[in-house]
């Protein structure tokens, strides 16, 4: 890969890996539906301006649709407002770690839904490792019972396993379509679930003005960690295929993890070093980057 292609790999994980500190702060002044509403309208007004400058059209209302709205569900609605929730209750820098098992949930899901992702015994290590690595991180909330902690991590975790589910069901089912065609609608389904859940749920027109930061950092996602993320993510993909883009996914956390560090304060214990290790090892050892012995990879006649 060449110095260029790693730059725009880098980019996009600078874009990426600041969201977490930006949900943070939003979320300390703005309810999680309400941010996750903003975020996912402002970002889909963007691309929709993006792609009719690029003279993309968005395909007629019907079956491309149903797909859009499954995967508006599972890629925008539920994760951005799980992370939000969570991220009340637990640091941007777990956040970010958590949110690096994505793949291996992906993995999971996509060994039982499709013919050409089944899980070897390499991979199957890489995933118990990943697991494990999830266990260190919430055990100190678990030692204390089921408390707010605890919570918060598992609704990330459950975040990034509706990633992993729309990232199969868009594999299966919306693979041909044009590029930013699919994130724009698919932002597009993810505003009209979260708008009205926010207008009924927590009355946002009656809260008081936020303050400017908290209003930054929700334009800095929806603009920077989704819009422009989209579309570098997608020049990207031209540029040098999804096995080198995958590269992004053990960078983003850590951009998040330092920015939770020195921006916000955030403490790192030995549960977390544990934790986001062993993700990290076993996300590697899911995508190939890290090879396990010889004799694990015989396969049967």
């Amino acid at each position: 890969m060449s110095l260029l292609n790693f730059v725009w790999i880098l980019f996009l994980a600078m874009l990426w890996g600041p969201s977490f500190l930006f949900i943070k702060v939003a979320v300390a002044e703005i309810p999680p539906l309400t941010t996750a509403a903003l975020r996912v309208t402002f970002a889909a007004l963007f691309l929709l301006s993006f792609i009719r400058i690029k003279g993309i059209e968005l395909p007629k209302f019907g079956k491309a649709w149903r797909h859009f709205a499954v995967l508006g569900f599972f890629a925008n609605a539920l994760p951005f407002f799980l992370f939000c929730w969570g991220e009340q209750y637990i640091d941007s820098a777990i956040a970010s770690i958590l949110n690096g098992t994505t793949p291996v949930f992906t993995l999971l899901i996509a060994h039982f839904f499709t013919s050409d992702e089944k899980l070897s015994l390499p991979k199957l290590i890489g995933v118990i490792i990943s697991f494990q690595g999830l266990i260190a991180l919430v055990w100190p909330s678990l030692m204390s019972g089921f408390n707010a902690t605890a919570f918060g991590c598992f609704a990330v975790i459950l975040a990034s396993l509706s990633y992993g589910v729309a990232l199969v069901y868009a594999r299966k089912n919306v693979r041909k379509m044009p590029k930013l065609v699919v994130p724009t609608a698919q932002l597009i389904m993810a505003s009209i679930y979260l708008i009205p859940a926010s207008l009924i749920m927590e009355r946002p027109l009656a809260m008081a003005f936020p303050s400017y930061e908290a209003i930054g950092s929700v334009m800095a996602l929806a603009m920077l960690g989704t819009a422009i993320a989209f579309v570098v993510y997608y020049h990207i993909l031209e540029r040098v295929g999804v096995i080198h883009l995958s590269m992004v996914t053990y960078i983003v956390p850590l951009f998040g993890v330092i920015l939770g560090v020195f921006v916000l304060n955030e403490g790192l214990t030995i549960y977390t070093y544990i934790g986001g290790f062993l993700i990290l090892l076993g996300v590697m050892i899911v995508n190939g980057t890290v090879a396990l012995p010889a004799f694990l990879k015989i396969k049967r006649a």
